[in-house]
C-alpha cells in the first residue's frame, strides 16, 4: 500500500476524483455484426471502449515511464441510445486503488440523459512483465 500512497500522492490523486472523456458518436460506432447493421445508434461495444478510456485517464496519470495499464474487467449497463452526432460525456470516478489495481465507476450521458453506467478495472504492470505475458507462446 505504500507504493499506492506514493504514486497517488505524487500525482495528487485520491479516491472520488474524476476524469472526463467526451465521445462524439459517428456511424463507425453503430451496432454492427457480421450479418450487417443492427441499429443506427452507438453500440454497447463502442460505449464500453469509451468507458475504458475514461478510466485509463487515471492510469495515465498514475503509471511510471516503465509501466503500462491493461484492462481487467468491465461492467456496462446500457440504458438508452446515443445517436449519430451526439456527444456522450463519460465521467469516470476513482473508486478503489489497491496494489496495482485501479477500479473506476462511470456514467455516460448525453446532456442529462443517462446512456450507460458501470465499472472498469485496470491493472498497472511493468512494461517488461507485460511484454512477457503478451508474447506468443511457441509450441
Amino acid at each position: 500500500m505504500e507504493d499506492n500512497y506514493q504514486r497517488s500522492a505524487i500525482n495528487n490523486i485520491k479516491l472520488g476524483d474524476t476524469r472526463t472523456y467526451t465521445k462524439h458518436v459517428t456511424a463507425a460506432d453503430f451496432a454492427r455484426f457480421d450479418d450487417g447493421l443492427v441499429h443506427a445508434v452507438c453500440s454497447t461495444f463502442s460505449l464500453a471502449q469509451a468507458a475504458e478510456w475514461a478510466g485509463r485517464l487515471f492510469v495515465l496519470d498514475m503509471k511510471a515511464e516503465d509501466e503500462e495499464g491493461v484492462g481487467t474487467s468491465l461492467i456496462i449497463n446500457h440504458k438508452s441510445p446515443a445517436f449519430e452526432g451526439d456527444d456522450v460525456v463519460i465521467v469516470a470516478t476513482l473508486e478503489k486503488y489497491e496494489g496495482n489495481n485501479v477500479i473506476c465507476s462511470f456514467t455516460a450521458k448525453v446532456g442529462e440523459r443517462l446512456v450507460a453506467d458501470g465499472e472498469t478495472g485496470q491493472k498497472i504492470l511493468k512494461k517488461e512483465k507485460l511484454a512477457k505475458i503478451l508474447a506468443p507462446k511457441k509450441v
